[in-house]
């Protein structure tokens, strides 16, 4: 698969008038065309503002970001709305408006100054509802939805712009663990079904571990490490990544152990063994 996106000597951070807030040592990376990854780090170790620098929300202090071999910084802001798709964890409160007309709002890079959709939009925004599986919540009003529906819906929102790469922040955040799985099996077979390149943050290890087809290791201290989950696991990255002294990586069962100091090893152990429910 060919890379869709290539990160060469990235530097990302904040400018202000007084300083320059350097956030990342130096990254070099790539995306391939149909591939869901994942970013996983600690609070503060810099996931968001990736992504923003990323998406062009932010600048990047020095490097290149190439999308489809054209570097970030020549692209319009148009051409850019037709390239990348992002869909932000986000909780405000959406009125008066139904789940096509919010799908149908990824339109916008298309539809000109009016934003009035013809029969090729229409036909683009339902097979975007289609393709995430939300028909019976096409006429709902977005307020009425829950958290889990309501990412659906941005999620196909993000289809409909058209876009071949869509980047994701915390898309799992306040959802309960089902939805949480579904909403991360919906991106998997997105990449697969629509050849997306998808790119988002989460703290949901266990699930990016089963369902990435990369991992993104961020950190201050050691910068960011990349591989296969099978490929992290059994090269000791994740062990050294995760030490912790609340929880730990298990490389037999590929799974995160609480550490638990009032009970003993052998109830431990016998404990690891029936509970756990999502090894690799």
């Amino acid at each position: 698969m060919p890379d869709t996106i290539s990160i060469k000597d990235l530097v990302i951070g904040y400018v202000s008038k007084n300083y320059t807030k350097r956030v990342s040592g130096v990254i070099n990376a790539s995306i391939k065309s149909g591939e869901l990854t994942c970013l996983l780090g600690a609070n503060g170790a810099g996931k968001s503002t990736l992504l923003k620098t990323l998406s062009a929300f932010l600048p990047k202090l020095d490097g290149e970001i190439f999308i489809r071999g054209k570097e970030i910084s020549q692209f319009s802001n148009k051409e850019l709305s037709r390239v990348i798709g992002v869909v932000l964890t986000d909780r405000s409160e959406l009125r008066d408006l139904t789940v096509t007309e919010l799908v149908s709002m990824g339109r916008s890079p298309y539809t000109g100054f009016w934003g009035r959709l013809n029969d090729d939009d229409k036909k683009i925004v339902e097979q975007s509802i289609s393709l995430v599986k939300i028909e019976d919540l096409a006429p709902r009003m977005v307020h009425t939805l829950s958290d889990g529906e309501r990412q659906k819906a941005m999620i196909a929102k993000a289809l409909a712009q058209e876009t071949p790469v869509i980047y994701l922040d915390e898309p799992t955040a306040f959802l309960d663990f089902p939805s949480k799985v579904e909403i991360m099996q919906l991106l998997l077979r997105l990449t697969r079904e629509a050849d997306k390149t998808i790119f988002l943050s989460t703290h949901d290890l266990e699930m990016a571990l089963q369902l990435a087809d990369k991992i993104w290791l961020m950190s201050k201290k050691s910068g960011i490490t990349i591989g296969a989950p099978d490929d992290l696991a059994s090269g000791g990255h994740l062990g050294d990544f995760f030490k912790s002294t609340g929880f730990i990586f298990d490389e037999n069962t590929g799974s995160f152990r609480i550490r638990n100091p009032f009970r003993s090893p052998q109830k431990q152990e016998g404990f690891n063994k029936r509970c756990n429910p999502l090894s690799l």
